[in-house]
């Protein structure tokens, strides 16, 4: 028993093996834009409101996944502002929907003849009602990759902190960012960014010596 015990152990392989781990990427302006139009031009209703959505919202993957019509647009109407209850604060989180993701989500409810009570998002397994994290997480590398960028260091929080980065990079203001992130604590927010090393490097190329 205990040679099959130490055998085991031996031939178990570390799940973070060949993998690149540690906080994943923002995507640039370009980026988004990219991705945008690839999924404008091949007709992609579905992709593209999940994508102006998850931009968007800044929600985790698992929150995203859930949302229903009824979260979005409460009354049929897309609304220009909602909150949703995150899973793992178990916080209320407000977030906009800015014009370009209401038509996208409007095309798409139509398209998929989507009801209130149903997922925003329905999977086309059916062994799960609504879009996967992992599914998801396979979408998100596709949009990478799509752009001729190497999917290791991106990820579905890559659609969490992307505009968050954005917003700080252009108002520096922190407290803006931790609310629109749902962060309890401020050092959090501090930390989700990388702001003190980005900011350090600023400081350093505008220094001339």
């Amino acid at each position: 028993m205990e040679s099959e015990t130490k055998s085991t152990q031996t031939n178990q392989i570390p799940w973070n093996k060949g993998k690149l781990v540690g906080q994943k990427h923002p995507l640039k302006l370009k980026d988004i834009w990219a991705i945008r139009i690839r999924l404008q031009v091949a007709n992609n209703t579905r992709e593209l409101a999940l994508f102006n959505l998850a931009i968007d919202s800044k929600l985790r993957g698992c929150d995203l996944v859930q949302l229903k019509v009824n979260n979005v647009a409460p009354g049929g109407r897309i609304a220009s502002r909602t909150m949703v209850m995150q899973q793992k604060t178990h916080r209320p989180v407000q977030f906009e929907i800015t014009e370009q993701t209401r038509d996208a989500l409007s095309a798409w409810i139509n398209e998929a003849h989507l009801r209130a009570d149903q997922y925003l998002f329905p999977s086309r397994l059916h062994d799960s009602p609504h879009l996967s994290t992992r599914q998801y997480a396979r979408i998100v590398e596709k949009w990478v990759t799509s752009i001729g960028l190497d999917s290791a260091p991106y990820g579905t929080h890559t659609m969490r902190r992307t505009k968050a980065t954005l917003i700080y990079r252009r108002t520096k203001n922190l407290r803006a960012v931790q609310l629109l992130l749902g962060h309890t604590k401020l050092e959090s927010t501090v930390r989700y960014l990388g702001i003190e090393v980005d900011d350090a490097l600023e400081i350093a190329e505008q220094t001339d010596i």
